[in-house]
């Protein structure tokens, strides 16, 4: 026994020593800076600008980091480092440059890096000058050697954000709930990429038909018509996708029975009258394509030729969900570590920027097309107004409200003594309400036995 408990603790002083206490934070932090924020940018590509007289796009390209600096009283720009940040009650931030490329008639014009906002830097992070400064480099710089860093400074306040525990993402969820007094078969899926997720439904009805809750879609859409319309035409071939065993096959008689809808072209005319009523049909397709390629499960492509992928996915699902109701398998419990993760500064960063940046190209449009003045790039520079990202940024750091009713998402740092600080940066927060069901039970806490391995009934969505 003492043999074993050596080892582990053997394996855990090499983790720590090797990536140090807060890394979690920083590899998180480093990721979205590294890819996240260009994902973010890609997804828009460019901007069309239509003027009457001098139509041109916006090409988006690449980002760059700045050192952080700051902005003095006079209008000259100083670099900043971390104690001076705290010292000045000022926020440690870097310049978010992104290179842009005025576009007419195909051929490029001009091209610059402009800069868009501000980014919170995280200490010893990438962007941080602290990085991979040596012990008396950082005695030097008035900080201190043992810091692990993985917080923010922002208006001289040290904030951290805490990890945030939620359900796994890309993974199906089977569940059986209780509605008045009936079991409803679920299958749930948060389908999630850099700054977005979408939640995809299967619902079990009674009659046996199974349909599909997607975000964007105010009805609900049966699972055969969806597999049409995605490419999926023939009923074998649905079949074959959900399952090869006969008796689920069996299951799905109630779905191809109600659904009269033969050909992938009737699916998506079916699936477009019903997500936009009373509109031109032209308009009513191109929403429903979006739909498909945009709304469901976009982490596994948002292109036209990601259908087939999204057919035998939705096939899974569907699959799982038959199984749950003919009793094979067990209800998945959301408690579970298995079925979750931790989510961290860098996604939590991805989902702010990710509005920030859209609220920011939606600006720039109106202004450019409102001036009327000719393309160039000095006139893309004028619009562009980087407090639409820095402010958001910060205040959401600064406060700890992220949106959607999401508060306290940082914390001031607790400096009481080492060990709190430590304690503080690998903390981990529930979004449980404490009017959930067994809310105690299902709560981290400090006791020697974990609440995951608890077998209380669980029906919460977190």
């Amino acid at each position: 026994m003492t043999d074993s408990t050596d080892m582990r603790w053997g394996i855990i002083h090499d983790i720590l020593s090797r990536e140090g206490i807060a890394k979690q934070h920083l590899n998180s932090f480093d990721e979205f800076l590294k890819k996240g924020l260009q994902e973010i940018i890609n997804e828009i590509d460019h901007i069309d600008i239509e003027n009457a007289e001098y139509p041109y796009k916006i090409q988006l390209g690449r980002i760059q980091f700045k050192q952080p600096r700051m902005m003095e009283l006079d209008g000259s720009v100083t670099h900043i480092n971390p104690a001076e940040a705290r010292l000045r009650n000022v926020s440690y931030v870097a310049p978010l440059m992104m290179e842009a490329n005025v576009i007419e008639d195909g051929k490029t014009l001009e091209t610059r890096f402009i800069h868009i906002g501000d980014i919170p830097v995280m200490v010893k992070s990438e962007a941080c000058i602290l990085r991979n400064f040596s012990e008396q480099k950082l005695i030097d710089h008035a900080e201190d050697p043992y810091d692990p860093g993985g917080y923010f400074i922002i208006n001289g306040s040290e904030r951290v954000i805490v990890g945030l525990e939620d359900l796994s993402y890309n993974k199906i969820i089977v569940d059986a709930e209780k509605v008045g007094g009936k079991k409803v078969f679920k299958a749930k899926v948060y389908s999630s990429i850099i700054g977005y997720r979408a939640k995809l439904e299967l619902v079990l009805k009674e009659d046996g038909l199974i349909v599909a809750r997607i975000p964007g879609s105010p009805v609900d859409i049966p699972i055969i018509t969806l597999m049409r319309a995605l490419g999926l035409e023939s009923d074998k071939e649905i079949a074959s996708a959900i399952s090869l065993n006969d008796e689920i096959q069996n299951e799905l008689e109630g779905s191809f029975e109600k659904t009269e809808i033969a050909t992938a072209k009737d699916a998506i005319v079916y699936i477009s009258k019903r997500i936009a009523p009373g509109m031109l049909e032209e308009f009513q397709i191109k929403r429903a394509e979006t739909l498909l390629d945009w709304g469901l499960l976009p982490h596994l492509g948002k292109q036209p030729e990601n259908r087939k992928e999204k057919t035998q996915f939705l096939g899974e699902a569907a699959c799982k969900l038959l199984e749950l109701k003919l009793g094979w398998i067990e209800p998945d419990d959301k408690d579970h570590y298995g079925n979750k993760v931790v989510k961290f500064a860098g996604q939590m960063l991805a989902d702010l920027f990710r509005t920030a940046f859209r609220n920011l190209v939606r600006d720039m449009k109106y202004q450019l097309e409102r001036s009327g003045q000719k393309r160039g790039i000095n006139a893309v520079s004028a619009a562009i107004r980087p407090g639409i990202i820095s402010d958001k940024l910060n205040n959401a750091i600064a406060t700890g409200n992220w949106g959607r009713g999401r508060v306290g998402v940082t914390q001031l740092l607790d400096r009481t003594n080492y060990l709190s600080t430590i304690s503080h940066l690998r903390r981990v927060q529930s979004p449980l309400s404490r009017t959930q069901p067994n809310f105690e039970a299902r709560d981290l806490h400090s006791t020697p036995v974990s609440y995951t391995h608890l077998t209380l009934p669980t029906n919460r969505e977190v």
